[in-house]
């Protein structure tokens, strides 16, 4: 293993750590309180040291948080507000968090190590998410459905009660809006659980919360591990819906709970997303959108492009420009403007993607670049790791088969249509897929075979609030986004009027 031992330092108020926007609270029942669970601390990625920590929420919170919901959003009148008094909260929402969007990227970056410009494309991506939920929510209409005899028929939808949100460290802020905006949006209560990892942007989220006018006990903000605040959101019998996104290990198990309870869930989960190039693709767009789609973020993604298929007479002159053009990616903090690649959220998960690419080395992967932690002397307190291309491997290896989730791309051949859609498919997931050609009618061919969720054409990894998001097989259950994302928190109900005056005629009752 050639990663160094790492023992974490803890700063002392030095500037630029941003510990002043930390929140050392847990947020419950509308009330800020120490935490009496275990200690959080978390460090820099960058530098290697501790710069905030936090006591996490208990099961007792739990039980206190789901109980306190259940109350609020009847008491507050949350649940029965009409849509566009709700959307107004969510409006102002959005305009807070736009106030505070460098203060925002400021705390994501020192908590998860990602650089100034995605924390803040994330913190605009948030707002833009509650804002689109509250005009999909003013104008979400329910249907009177075609009648079938002398009655209306109406279908109507009704909040859920309380929502359970467990939310990744990858892309914080974004992630807990897509499942807070529309769970508040459909009257609910919302439990969010953030990652033991990233806590501190989601407390922040909830102060944004307040002070837009949220009703007290209608949002908690409850960080702490899996097993335990997790698992108690998940079994509590007044959690009507789980929505959870992470690995697919934890989500088979939220799922077999819910089953349980029948409990409906969103489970959004991994991927080994393939990335196509044919040989009539541009291939100065396709090596940017590869790199882009492969190493922003660190490869920390659940939609990474991962497995890139490049057209067997196009493979050595394509390898050879990406590996060139992936050794000029700049690698370091996340606070400088010219980084590309910032380091990992943190040294156990580094360690962890360099055991996995040293494993594949041994199976009989050929490392064209990266394949290490740099040593540059800079970078040398980081939880750092070179982006990395291989080659030399079926697409049936276990490094083309299970998810990385760091700065890794394995490049395997294809030599045509049928043989690249059987190795696409051949995997557990199907949560992306990016395509590259000028050939619009084998684009669609192609994007209609694969079996993914998204699948970009000529681009890669952009998004839409307005456009659901959803994944097969081990990628998911369920889908977020859209308009339709309001309806999966809430109930159907149908509801018929009479029109005829007239008692059923088997028991119609007899007049004196």
């Amino acid at each position: 293993m050639n990663a160094p031992t790492h023992t974490p330092v803890t700063t002392s108020g030095r500037p630029g750590t941003f510990a002043a926007d930390t929140i050392d609270e847990i947020f419950v029942a509308g009330q800020w309180t120490r935490g009496t669970g275990q200690l959080i601390e978390s460090v820099d990625p960058a530098t290697g040291e501790i710069f905030a920590t936090l006591h996490a929420a208990t099961a007792d919170d739990v039980d206190l948080a789901v109980d306190a919901g259940h109350r609020a959003i009847r008491e507050s009148g949350w649940a029965n507000a009409l849509p566009h008094e709700r959307a107004l909260i969510l409006h102002r929402i959005g305009d807070e968090i736009d106030n505070e969007i460098g203060r925002i990227s400021r705390l994501q970056t020192i908590d998860t190590g990602k650089t100034l410009a995605e924390t803040a494309a994330l913190a605009r991506s948030a707002a833009g998410t509650f804002r689109y939920m509250a005009a999909a929510l003013e104008t979400m209409e329910d249907a009177i459905t075609p009648s079938r005899g002398s009655y209306l028929t109406f279908a109507t939808h009704e909040p859920i009660g309380v929502i359970a949100a467990i939310t990744p460290w990858n892309s914080p802020i974004a992630s807990d809006a897509q499942k807070i905006a529309p769970a508040l949006a459909a009257g609910n209560a919302v439990i969010a659980k953030p990652p033991v990892w990233a806590p501190w942007v989601t407390l922040l989220l909830a102060r944004i919360c307040e002070r837009a006018g949220l009703p007290a006990g209608v949002m908690s903000v409850l960080p702490g591990a899996g097993h335990t605040v997790g698992a108690a959101l998940a079994r509590h019998p007044r959690v009507g819906r789980l929505s959870f996104t992470g690995g697919t290990t934890t989500g088979r198990a939220l799922a077999h709970v819910a089953a349980e309870k029948l409990m409906p869930v969103t489970l959004e989960l991994g991927g080994k997303s393939p990335t196509i190039v044919f040989d009539d693709a541009d291939i100065d767009q396709a090596i940017a959108g590869i790199l882009f789609g492969v190493f922003s973020s660190s490869g920390q993604s659940c939609i990474a492009g991962s497995r890139v298929f490049v057209q067997r007479n196009k493979y050595d002159v394509f390898i050879e420009r990406l590996v060139a053009a992936t050794r000029t990616l700049r690698v370091g903090p996340g606070t400088e403007a010219d980084t590309q690649v910032a380091p990992l959220i943190n040294f156990s998960h580094r360690d962890s993607v360099a055991e996995v690419v040293e494993k594949a080395v041994a199976d009989g992967a050929q490392v064209l670049c990266g394949g290490a932690i740099p040593d540059d002397p800079r970078l040398a307190r980081g939880a750092y790791y070179l982006p990395t291309v291989l080659t030399g491997v079926e697409n049936t290896s276990t490094i083309c088969q299970e998810e990385v989730f760091g700065p890794v791309a394995v490049v395997l051949p294809f030599d045509d249509e049928a043989d690249l859609v059987e190795q696409a498919n051949d995997t557990v997931f199907g949560l992306a897929c990016g395509i590259w050609t000028a050939d619009y009618r084998r684009a669609w061919r192609v994007a209609k075979a694969v079996q993914a969720g998204t699948v970009w054409i000529n681009t890669y990894k952009q998004f839409s609030i307005s456009t659901p998001f959803s994944g097969l097989k081990d990628s998911g259950i369920g889908t977020e986004k859209g308009r339709d994302g309001i309806r999966s928190y809430m109930n159907q109900k149908s509801i018929y009027l009479d029109l005829s005056g007239r008692a059923l005629p088997w028991a119609a009752p007899k007049s004196e």
